[in-house]
């Protein structure tokens, strides 16, 4: 079976390589991107994720507005798209609805075990979805 591969975008270099660990250890391929310039530019250089873990306030474009430009430019169509931030607001919650992510994880409430066992459980379902 081929290598899940992920790409993180948050400025939270500490998480980034925390989260970067913990996926690796489990099997997968982890790219990360400090900001969304740099994940779009991964994106654009022709990295193909099955996972986008995109935190939502960052310098220039916020990860809304990243997540907007990747499904403008069909850069990842099958990739499950999961909003890891800190931003709880009812506001961020249904932007977010609107761009049709797939989960919506609130980092300050949630550990990186239990943030691999929903990227684990949105991956299963989307592949069977399109088996």
């Amino acid at each position: 079976m081929p290598q899940k591969k992920v790409l993180f975008v948050d400025d939270d270099k500490f998480l980034l390589d925390m989260y970067a660990l913990k996926f690796s250890k489990a099997g997968y391929d982890v790219k990360t991107a400090d900001s969304s310039d740099g994940g779009l530019k991964i994106l654009r250089d022709g990295y193909v994720p099955d996972v986008l873990l995109i935190d939502i306030v960052m310098p220039g474009v916020d990860g809304l507005d990243m997540v907007g430009i990747v499904r403008k430019e069909r850069l990842a169509p099958d990739a499950a798209v999961i909003m890891l931030t800190n931003q709880g607001a009812s506001d961020d919650i249904g932007r977010a609805k609107k761009l049709m992510v797939d989960s919506y994880i609130v980092k300050a409430t949630t550990i990186p075990s239990e943030v691999l066992a929903e990227v684990e459980k949105i991956t299963a379902s989307k592949k069977a979805l399109n088996a």
